[in-house]
């Protein structure tokens, strides 16, 4: 705030003038002092000049006993994961009471480099919420992966300056870090000081203490309460993650409560989370719902949704509370059991009008990303021998286990039947011909194939079915819209999300793409696809060989404990 704002604002925080702006009648929930007090708050050009029943303002808001707290932060997350794009994922969200979003655009980065950050940055420049954007660190995620492109520590030193690019994006190469791998320590030390997000699932021991070591701040990778334990009690902010497939926040928030454990170390994270969950559950809000009723206090889970967020992010100053300077970012809710929202302001405005308009020009190179030749029959075979190794899924969750059982057959070729499903995954960027094939167990799905271009995080077009013809219709389909998820059954295609940007998100409108995804979803569970399991963002993990245990490649088979390829 420079002086003169801070003069003009002073004004209105002594009571010599009126504030724009005063909420009265309500309860202000302090997370500083845990306390809930029935007072007012003033604003004047979208700052918080003061707390307290004293202040007059040219426009007064009764609250009618309701309580307000301040906006909600998501701590991680992936704007192109909901499939539409950035500014309607807001309008979405921040309905929901998120008006701060800490983002690491590395799947655009993975497709399209610094042109995909671009995008998401230009996208979300005047949108009604503060959306702030952590530099992708692991592009690829893994050194032989086959993306798009590559994005280095020169390129990162363009966006420095950017007051918007708070830190460095989730270090899901932690072999490289912890081995001090000369361009990942290049990157480490470009945001020396900053905060680093972590991607550590089951990491433990010497090899933990060395990338707590390397400077890493947080991780969102937990998945049970001793994880957690380990994590913190060396220093690491744990982002609690409630996403589409990622549900974490129950085993967690439970030990949590056991535990007694203190809570400002932890925030709450969505990282990839399906528009139409958004909508059916809600965003931050249903993660604070959800705390509550695991046992923990509500204020408790406020703060984690709010000040612990600003405070690991450095945005403490402006943002995660209601207090004299802060940005008046408010939720206003009905009750601190259901958190069932009323109405939400960014900077003193209402936001609930905000519609988002796309911006994206039909000619943009970022539509034509999908560049590969037609999947021939011969590349999906899979030679099989007595026991072969075996993709087997776990509900709830993006682990998955390495099993080794025999597989069905005919003539040494896999034949899918039974739990077991084939999975292919078609490098999709620069039209190399490679072609990966696995066999996933738990997957369901019967009578015909699904396949999507949005594969975390090199997003190639993957494919999962249980006979050729299927997977090679749903491959061919993809290639030929630009990209998306489609679901094919005997020959016919059902349903289709067509995501024609970096063929992973869609500007169609939320209402187009929600109605055809429930559809597609409802349909894969009708074909046999487990109703706690969730395809598409299932499916879309599946490739990503940084997540225990074994994963599916352009290359193959990849046992990410050993961090090598699957031979034969």
């Amino acid at each position: 705030m420079n002086f003169q704002q801070f003069n003009d604002l002073a004004k209105a925080a002594r009571g010599e003038i009126p504030a724009e702006l005063v909420f009265r009648g309500g309860n202000v929930v302090n997370v500083f002092t845990g306390e809930v007090l029935e007072t007012s708050v003033a604003v004047t050009d979208g700052t918080i000049v003061g707390v307290g029943d004293q202040y007059v303002g040219e426009t007064e808001i009764d609250l009618a006993g309701k309580y307000l707290c301040p906006g909600l932060i998501d701590g991680h997350i992936h704007l192109e994961s909901t499939m539409v794009t950035p500014a309607e994922l807001v309008e979405q969200a921040v309905r929901c009471g998120t008006t701060t979003y800490i983002v690491d655009p590395h799947e655009a980065a993975n497709v399209s480099g610094a042109d995909g950050i671009d995008y998401i940055l230009n996208e979300t420049a005047d949108v009604p919420a503060n959306v702030y954007v952590m530099m992708p660190s692991c592009v690829p995620a893994l050194p032989f992966e086959d993306n798009g492109c590559t994005f280095d520590a020169n390129e990162m030193r363009n966006y420095l300056d950017n007051p918007r690019v708070l830190g460095l994006g989730e270090v899901m190469d932690y072999v490289s870090t912890v081995n001090a791998a000369p361009a990942m320590a290049e990157k480490l030390a470009l945001f020396d000081g900053k905060p680093k997000d972590g991607h550590a699932p089951m990491l433990t021991g010497n090899e933990l203490n060395a990338y707590v070591l390397a400077g890493i701040t947080n991780d969102h990778e937990c998945s049970t309460p001793e994880e957690v334990l380990e994590k913190r009690r060396l220093g690491m902010h744990i982002h609690v993650r409630e996403g589409s497939a990622a549900r974490n926040l129950e085993a967690i928030v439970r030990g949590i409560v056991q535990e007694h454990q203190l809570t400002d170390g932890f925030s709450f994270c969505t990282d990839d989370k399906h528009i139409e969950d958004i909508r059916q559950e809600g965003h931050i809000d249903h993660c604070v719902r959800k705390a509550i009723a695991c046992g923990l206090a509500p204020v408790d889970a406020i703060r984690m949704a709010t000040i612990n967020t600003a405070r690991h992010y450095g945005l403490h100053h402006q943002l995660g509370a209601i207090a004299p300077g802060m940005q008046a970012d408010f939720v206003v809710l009905d009750d601190l059991e259901t958190v069932h929202i009323h109405a939400v302001y960014h900077r003193g405005q209402d936001v609930s009008d905000f519609r988002a308009q796309p911006k994206l020009p039909q000619d943009s190179p970022l539509r034509r990303t999908v560049h590969c030749q037609p999947v021939r029959p011969e590349q999906l075979e899979l030679p099989v021998g007595e026991t072969s190794h075996v993709i087997r899924i776990a509900a709830g969750q993006l682990v998955t286990e390495n099993e080794c059982c025999a597989l069905p057959q005919q003539n040494g070729l896999f034949v899918p039947q039974g739990e077991f499903s084939k999975i292919a995954v078609v490098e999709r960027h620069h039209n190399t011909g490679k072609v990966g094939v696995g066999a996933v167990a738990g997957f369901g799905l019967h009578g015909g194939a699904m396949a999507s271009t949005v594969a975390h995080d090199s997003h190639n077009l993957s494919v999962i079915g249980d006979n050729d013809a299927d997977m090679l219709l749903a491959a061919q389909h993809l290639r030929d819209i630009g990209g998306g998820y489609t679901l094919v059954s005997h020959g016919k295609i059902l349903h289709t999300v067509a995501l024609p940007i970096m063929g992973l998100m869609s500007d169609a409108g939320f209402d187009t793409v929600q109605a055809e995804l429930s559809a597609m979803i409802a349909k894969a569970h009708e074909m046999g696809v487990p109703a706690d399991v969730s395809p598409l963002i299932l499916l879309s993990f599946l490739a990503l060989p940084v997540i225990p245990s074994l994963r599916i490649t352009p290359r193959g088979l990849f046992d990410v404990e050993q961090m090598k390829f699957i031979e034969g």
